[in-house]
């Protein structure tokens, strides 16, 4: 090609109608010698307009979504999906617990496939890129990869996990959890959500239970785009966090008891005031957390009062600590602690404490490979970075177990996550996709 780059990026700056055509595109592709696949972006555009139309399906009250699993708005939204991938080419696949994998073909047929993915669904009052973001960015990597031609030796799957945020039935990740063999399928079936209605009997009724046996497949690496759902990015004004853990996670569910009576006539000496444990406890759990910095937290969430009424002093309170780190010993040391502290300070007020862990899973460290592939992918288009650690779990964490595993996170407006005000730029979008397409390509191979 006789023009040099200085030509092929200025024709593209002043002319970007022509450059978005296919003969434009053919040429780039034609001439790699001249056009390096360093230079290689998605299109912004693009990937916003899939934004915002999947945000048509479940739309929330307060500018959000509401896409719960297995609702028949995440049956639309699936569908979309799977149009949109069938359009650019994919075939897709739905195993028996309804993850969905569509596959760009590789040159290599014996090459196993790059994944890239996360999750469609989303909280009651959710935002509209949780999770879809990883979706719609896996997708956009195979769009932008079609325009330009560009081939690579091992297939690429983007796949939508079912599930994810665990709301309407928990566990949190509970179809990769099955994928990955942390739970039975069966027991996943079972679970039921407020209603009484069971996973199995949903997914049937919306029409998305798959023929593929779930966790039969087999993979090179796995790859998720996710917003941060943390203020640290913003923050620090970066671009990109590179993933290096994930945080372990103790629930310990908590029963505190004491005994009911008159809140009028009973004594303060003579009472036995579980909601007065409650409130030990509260401030252990904080006082626990802050010894253990940086990278711990902890908090009391789920807290159910017994009888519950104005006038009587409670009897019994359940309540669940969340517990997380990177660090297991420091994640059991921390339960270790509250074990030990917490019965004897409620002994101490006459109310009795008693424990037990109700949801666990330790800490993930990520695959030195692909985190190293992440930071070179963030490193060579020139974005600024830095490594962090996953607040909230992920489906990358339970594949994790099975192959190797690398996450991108993207900063989001004052860290606000699960919030129908959840909101990105298109900037960090577009940053965060173009960190994944370079990732996927140096670990996919083109060809």
């Amino acid at each position: 090609c006789p023009f040099g780059q200085k030509f092929i990026d200025r024709y593209r700056l002043f002319v970007p109608e022509l450059y978005r055509t296919n003969l434009w595109q053919i040429f780039r592709v034609r001439n790699l010698d001249v056009v390096s696949v360093k230079n290689l972006r998605i299109d912004p555009d693009r990937l916003w307009d899939s934004l915002m139309e999947m945000a048509k399906i479940g739309p929330g009250i307060a500018g959000g979504n509401n896409r719960q699993t297995l609702t028949d708005e995440d049956a639309e939204g699936r569908a979309l999906f799977q149009t949109w991938c069938e359009k650019a080419g994919m075939e897709m696949a739905v195993d028996t617990m309804g993850n969905m994998f569509a596959t760009r073909a590789g040159t290599d047929p014996e090459a196993l496939p790059v994944y890239v993915g996360s999750h469609l669904d989303t909280q009651p009052t959710g935002g509209k890129y949780d999770g879809v973001l990883g979706v719609l960015g896996g997708l956009e990597l195979v769009r932008t990869l079609n325009d330009l031609d560009v081939s690579t030796k091992h297939p690429i799957v983007v796949v939508n996990w079912t599930n994810e945020e665990g709301t309407r039935f928990a566990p949190a990740m509970l179809a990769s959890g099955v994928f990955a063999g942390r739970h039975d399928q069966d027991w996943a079936y079972d679970r039921t959500d407020s209603e009484g209605k069971k996973f199995g009997d949903e997914l049937k009724r919306i029409g998305w239970v798959g023929d593929e046996e779930v966790g039969s497949r087999k993979m090179h690496a796995m790859f998720e785009l996710h917003i941060e759902q943390g203020p640290i990015l913003e923050a620090e004004k970066k671009d990109i966090g590179v993933v290096t853990h994930g945080q372990g996670l103790r629930w310990i569910e908590c029963k505190i008891t004491g005994k009911e009576s008159h809140t009028g006539s009973t004594p303060m000496h003579m009472r036995k005031n579980a909601g007065r444990g409650l409130a030990l406890i509260t401030e252990l759990v904080h006082e626990i957390a802050m010894k253990n910095q940086p990278n711990a937290v902890g908090a009391i969430g789920h807290i159910d009062v017994y009888p519950n009424s104005r006038n009587i002093i409670p009897g019994q309170i359940v309540c669940t600590i969340d517990m997380r780190t990177h660090l297991l010993d420091k994640l059991q040391g921390m339960v270790a602690e509250l074990e030990d502290r917490a019965p004897k300070l409620c002994k101490e007020i006459e109310v009795e404490f008693e424990c037990s862990i109700v949801g666990q899973f330790d800490p993930p460290a990520f695959d030195a490979g692909c985190v190293a592939a992440v930071r070179e992918a963030a490193e060579e288009l020139g974005y600024s970075h830095m490594d962090i650690i996953s607040g909230a779990g992920h489906d990358a964490c339970w594949i994790n177990d099975l192959a190797p595993t690398a996450m991108i996170m993207c900063p989001c407006e004052d860290g606000l996550s699960h919030n129908e005000a959840e909101e990105i730029s298109k900037e960090w979008a577009q940053a965060g996709t173009d960190v994944l397409l370079h990732a996927v390509l140096n670990t996919a191979i083109i060809q």
